[in-house]
């Protein structure tokens, strides 16, 4: 599948939504990007990303990105520092696992709202919302 075939089938206002949902929760950030690459790592690619889309910028280090390469048929999702010390390797791969299931269907969007709900409780529970807190991140899908 090419990139912008992706691109044009992924449900972006559901993705915002349920990016602007889990949000509400946290002061984390949570994006979504999509690359027309074929990266042979997509965790190293998704550090890439995470770096030159400023997410380490965070007050509290706690950005999460879901990094997906549709030609490569990869994906990543990864945390900042401040989320990694609270839930370590294996929670990204058990929600890599049930995105995997997800994607082998063809259910894209659905694959990505559910890592962005898991990320989105991962931070509620350790960063929980603030009153007045800015959105420090767009909420729109990210693409090269």
């Amino acid at each position: 599948m090419t990139a912008k075939k992706f691109l044009r089938d992924l449900r972006h206002e559901d993705l915002v939504a349920a990016i602007q949902r889990a949000e509400k929760k946290t002061s984390g950030e949570i994006r979504v990007f999509v690359s027309r690459h074929e990266p042979a790592d997509a965790i190293a690619a998704a550090q890439a990303e995470f770096a030159h889309l400023g997410m380490h910028q965070t007050a509290e280090r706690n950005g999460v990105l879901i990094y997906v390469a549709p030609v490569a048929r990869k994906f990543a999702i990864i945390g900042d520092a401040g989320v990694h010390q609270h839930c370590g390797e294996e929670f990204w791969r058990s929600v890599a696992a049930e995105m995997t299931g997800h994607f082998k269907r063809s259910e894209f969007t659905e694959g990505i709202i559910h890592g962005i709900h898991k990320a989105g409780e991962l931070l509620a529970q350790h960063f929980p919302a603030k009153p007045d807190q800015p959105n420090q991140l767009s909420d729109d899908v990210a693409h090269d």
